[in-house]
């Protein structure tokens, strides 16, 4: 576990990099876990993925409200259509399901933290 010190080194992108990782980890966690209800991870995961964007957004030094990261996070949903069709295709498979159900879910949630870095770094950069 990194001390107090040595967090204060990392730069912005080391604390994204460790942000989206972590989040994306608790995604698979939660996809596998909920794979034979189809549906029911939904909340979980978006909860995940609004958190991870206010975290980002610190990181990038902006002001974000939850309600704006999940605003800001229904921008980036369209790749949800993706994780619903392989949900509904193999997602009630013991076994397989919670396999595709996990790596779906923790693919999603690194392609929405990596589009909310992009964005607020672009958003830093601008300012």
């Amino acid at each position: 576990m990194p001390t107090k010190a040595s967090t204060a080194t990392l730069t912005t992108n080391q604390k994204v990099h460790g942000i989206v990782h972590t989040a994306a980890t608790a995604a698979a966690a939660v996809g596998a876990g909920l794979a034979q209800l189809p549906g029911s991870d939904a909340p979980v995961l978006a909860g995940i993925q609004t958190t991870m964007i206010v975290a980002i957004a610190h990181e990038h030094g902006a002001a974000i409200t939850k309600a704006s990261a999940a605003d800001l996070l229904l921008t980036f949903t369209a790749t949800h259509v993706g994780r619903g069709i392989s949900q509904w295709l193999v997602g009630w498979v013991p076994g397989w399901g919670n396999a595709i159900n996990a790596s779906t879910a923790a693919a999603l949630t690194e392609a929405v933290g990596w589009a909310a870095d992009s964005y607020f770094g672009e958003e830093r950069a601008a300012t």
